[in-house]
């Protein structure tokens, strides 16, 4: 064993045994009267509005909008915000869908922030059971993306009511994640001081349950990164040898890393696309661009892949006589969540617990389940336990998400609320289905309940924001330090999706929900809540396969846990 291997287990061993001897002691403290009578009336502000929650979930739903081009959900969700009394700053950090909405005054900060954005090609009516887009290879909400800054609207809204009735001071931030899919914004966010004067943040992410969880090692750093070659164009038949194929850099530099992936560490996970292959065959490509992502569980180990991949890329341009450049599209720390937080958190989530699920909701979920061929296990029905610290050893991998580089500065939880169904392929049209029907409003109702009952919390217990802290100083950052992946001269990269977008906007346009006609985005399209296959026979005649996408059983269910997935 390496000396750097044996301090490096030698640091976690240590603060596993200093969580470990501070177990006790930071169990959250009871309610007070007041605190308790404060969080009932927290519930019933939440419920009363319901209709808000359901409109707004599917009036962001309708607009399925991808990274950087999210133009219509923020301003529909920032113009609530706004009109609720929110003082409303938009075109944050040099990105125009981004916001920061802040209502009250002095200590403590909370924060609030949720993702917007969609997925390629995941356009599906909801409420149907099997694969049945609403416009055929448009975006849509595969990730669940639209019920987010809903609930924390709710939340908010609910919490504001309390106190301007009680006279209580904080502050309270609302802020959408634009291209999170993309890991394109909350490091620009951090690095222009939006997150300074913040004492806690409250994240939401869409699961099929209500969960939290705290410590590290449950999420991959990333780096996204586009290596861009140029070389020299030519005749291909006439006079080859008088070019300089950049295409022929990009293919190097994938062979490459094909062979170099046996020699990785099993944690890692690195994917690319070519989004760039010349022109046409019969001239020489003078350029074109290599998308990678590099995840690995730490800091240190994606610079070494993003060194690595640098490295390839020379290698690859030094073979073809080309030369290359990188741009950094995005990246994401790995995430490490307040245990204090959390487990207070916990308490609000046992306390609220799971929506009663109707036989339609379960029929829907079983449907679906039945047509991706996993095991049918309807919707979940008890909460699960409080998820503890990972370490390094017993981490495998898993996805990544830039809440990872706003947790590395401030303390912060991610709330899962359950809105989705259990194992589902993520980032796929199935994940769409059930986004804006009953199930997913239930969800959001009690995922703003508990979101509610956290942020009373960090309103009234001043020792839990000391606790969140102290975690933060001495457990979390007493050895590793945030340095981010952009480099200063990096800025977000709002063109993206913007072709996308623009090619399927006026097809979407079409579909977008009008609540002043319709009860819900179902009736607007008129479909029957679930819509289910009639038979067997039926659906072999008049579908194909559920998974042209080759996708294995072991990436289905791997994909169906509570962390976000992208």
């Amino acid at each position: 064993m390496h000396i750097r291997q044996l301090s490096r287990l030698c640091v976690h061993g240590l603060a596993s045994l200093l969580l470990a001897a501070t177990a006790v002691a930071q169990q959250p403290a009871a309610d007070s009267p007041a605190l308790a009578t404060m969080k009932k009336d927290a519930i019933a502000g939440v419920e009363s509005r319901a209709k808000l929650g359901q409109v707004m979930v599917d009036t962001v739903f309708s607009y399925s909008e991808l990274g950087y081009q999210e133009f219509h959900s923020s301003k529909y969700l920032s113009d609530i915000l706004e009109s609720n009394g929110f003082k409303v700053e938009r075109g944050i950090a040099g990105i125009p869908t981004a916001f920061m909405a802040t209502w009250g005054s002095g200590k403590p900060v909370i924060a609030l922030g949720s993702d917007v954005d969609c997925i390629p090609q995941a356009s599906q009516k909801p409420g149907v059971a099997y694969k049945d887009p609403i416009v055929t290879g448009a975006p849509g909400h595969g990730e669940g993306h639209n019920s987010g800054i809903p609930l924390n609207i709710l939340a908010v809204l609910a919490v504001k009511d309390i106190m301007q009735k009680n006279h209580m001071s904080g502050t309270l931030k609302v802020w959408p994640g634009i291209a999170e899919e993309l890991l394109g914004a909350k490091a620009y966010y951090v690095r222009a001081g939006y997150f300074k004067d913040v004492d806690a943040v409250l994240f939401a992410h869409v699961a099929n349950n209500l969960a939290v969880g705290y410590g590290g090692f449950s999420t991959l750093g990333a780096v996204s990164i586009r290596y861009e070659f140029t070389g020299e164009s030519s005749h291909a038949s006439v006079a080859p040898w008088k070019g300089r194929s950049a295409l022929s850099a990009v293919e190097l530099m994938d062979v490459g890393w094909s062979f170099k992936r046996q020699f990785l560490r099993p944690v890692q996970r690195s994917h690319n696309v070519i989004v760039n292959g010349g022109d046409q065959p019969n001239v020489v490509p003078s350029n074109a661009s290599n998308w990678y992502y590099f995840r690995e569980a730490d800091y240190a180990h994606v610079r070494e892949l993003l060194d690595t991949g640098d490295a390839m890329a020379q290698g690859a341009a030094l073979m073809s006589s080309t030369k290359f450049t990188s741009t950094i599209l995005g990246s994401a720390w790995p995430g490490w969540m307040n245990r204090p937080m959390a487990e207070d958190a916990y308490q609000n989530i046992k306390a609220v617990g799971l929506p009663q699920w109707s036989d339609a909701d379960i029929a829907l979920a079983k449907g679906i389940q039945h047509e991706l061929k996993v095991p049918e296990v309807g919707l979940e029905t008890s909460i699960n336990p409080l998820r503890p610290a990972a370490t390094e050893q017993s981490f495998t991998g898993g996805p990544s998400d830039d809440i990872g580089d706003v947790s590395w500065n401030v303390p912060t939880i991610v709330l899962a609320y359950p809105s989705n169904i259990p194992n589902l392929p993520g980032h796929n049209w199935a994940n769409s289905i059930a986004m804006a029907t009953p199930l997913a409003h239930k969800g959001v109702l009690a995922g703003a309940k508990v979101q509610a009952m956290n942020l009373l919390d960090l309103l009234t217990k001043p020792e839990l924001i000391t606790s969140a802290w102290d975690y933060f100083n001495n457990v979390q950052t007493k050895t590793q330090k945030y340095v981010p992946f952009i480099r200063p001269t990096d800025q977000p990269h709002t063109e993206l999706n913007k072709a996308i977008m623009d090619k399927y906007n006026p097809q979407l346009e079409k579909f977008y929900y009008d609540s002043t006609k319709y009860p819900t985005y179902l009736d607007q399209l008129g479909i029957k809540y679930p819509t289910l296959r009639a038979t067997p026979a039926v659906a072999a005649e008049s579908q194909p396969p559920a998974f042209s996408e080759s996708l294995d059983l072991p990436d289905i269910l791997a994909a169906a846990s509570t962390t976000p997935a992208h």
